[in-house]
């Protein structure tokens, strides 16, 4: 009788198990001349959300911030120019903290400690030709201190970063 039992519950994890060795794919979001493949959002250092649904929260992020860089890449590029990159690494703003159940979610702490980070990859390609290319690891040591930033949007710091990136990086290169 105790066969039975643990052959049925092996039967029952079988197909779980199997489920999980399955790989995400990785999102990808693409807004006008801008196309981001974020690589393993899960292994990224922070990108934790404090009151919503983990999944909900990252679609979030990624849509805003390849917005906002499309917006500053049409600034730069050429019109037949195309963004394209591959994030490795994230780190949002602040550090997250634990209430202790005196609030229903975690605390986001945005101090001058807690940077925004990026690390990717990226191609700029013109009718099918790569323009530029290269690997990056980005910081914003300052964030808390440039006032162009004090507008309340979402990701504020984080798109400062990479608006920063192209303006000082990429368009002297083009």
């Amino acid at each position: 009788m105790n066969v039975k039992y643990l052959l049925l519950a092996s039967a029952l994890m079988c197909p779980v198990a199997m489920a999980e060795d399955v790989p995400e794919p990785n999102p990808v979001t693409e807004v006008g001349v801008v196309k981001i493949e974020w690589q393993n959002p899960k292994d990224f250092r922070d990108i934790k959300t404090s009151n919503e649904l983990q999944s909900r929260f990252e679609t979030r992020l990624f849509e805003t911030l390849t917005k906002n860089i499309n917006k500053q890449a049409q600034k730069i590029l050429k019109p037949d120019q195309k963004l394209d990159m591959k994030v490795t690494d994230f780190d949002l703003a602040g550090d997250m903290r634990p209430t202790f159940s005196a609030a229903p979610g975690d605390l986001r702490i945005v101090k001058d400690l807690y940077p925004p980070r990026a690390t990717f990859s990226y191609t700029i390609t013109e009718k099918g030709n790569v323009v530029i290319a290269g690997d990056e690891k980005i910081t914003d040591m300052s964030f808390m201190h440039n006032t162009r930033r004090f507008n309340n949007s979402p990701f504020q710091y984080e798109t400062t970063l990479f608006t920063d990136w192209l303006q000082k990086s990429v368009a002297p290169k083009l």
